[in-house]
């Protein structure tokens, strides 16, 4: 699966003609199943939407949650792309981490990436089946980047749990960034994720100390 992004000039006619196909498999799904809702079409409806055979979407999707759910996957591909690739700095695991998410995110470079994306994310809110879906393929991304640091970086202890809560701590935090997002008025572009992507990254390190205060304590109060 190719991360969503403009087409590279150097693919061949064959590659550049898989590319749009799967795009309009996406726009289309997307389109579709927010009008009519996740069961109120068929992967036939879709098929005959965009003029292909059910083998041609098999190709590119293993199920209508796959093609709806593309959007974000195609980002967290990216960012497996990214750690396999980037070179440390010399800064935190968590640092380097952001960077590549944040990496991930300005490859995400179709002007229709935002909108898809909150489509995706709409449409999740209300269907359980994307949602365990989502569920699988987080699982898949983070056990596919645990293994890529322990191959990349050096870990004394292979069973250090570091490296994973690593991973769970930017996990929680793009999901907090995307739901508020998602919410924001207008149409937020990418610009504006990465935005609140930085925002979420910088509440880290605040919450793992934040006080656990029993509300009506006054700060610095006597008992």
């Amino acid at each position: 699966m190719t991360a969503t992004h403009a087409p590279d000039p150097g693919l061949s006619l064959r590659e550049r003609k898989k590319l749009r196909t799967r795009e309009a498999l996406i726009g289309t799904a997307l389109d579709l199943f927010s009008e009519r809702g996740f069961d109120g079409a068929t992967l036939d409806d879709l098929c005959e939407a965009v003029e292909v055979s059910k083998r041609t979407f098999f190709r590119n999707f293993t199920s209508k949650e796959d093609v709806v759910m593309a959007p974000t996957q195609d980002m967290w591909m990216a960012f497996t792309e990214e750690l396999d690739r980037r070179a440390p700095d010399g800064g935190t695991l968590l640092e380097f981490l952001q960077d590549a998410l944040l990496a991930a995110v300005d490859r995400m470079n179709d002007q229709d990436w935002p909108t898809r994306v909150r489509l995706s994310r709409r449409l999740a809110a209300r269907t359980p089946s994307m949602d365990a879906h989502g569920l699988h393929f987080c699982d898949c991304t983070i056990r596919t980047s645990l293994a890529t640091l322990h191959h990349r970086l050096a870990f004394d202890d292979p069973r250090d749990p570091r490296p994973r809560l690593a991973l769970d701590l930017l996990v929680a935090a793009t999901r907090c960034a995307m739901e508020t997002w998602v919410d924001l008025p207008r149409e937020p572009g990418r610009t504006a994720f990465a935005g609140e992507l930085r925002a979420a990254f910088a509440a880290i390190p605040s919450t793992v100390t934040l006080p656990a205060t029993p509300r009506g304590t006054a700060p610095g109060g006597s008992d």
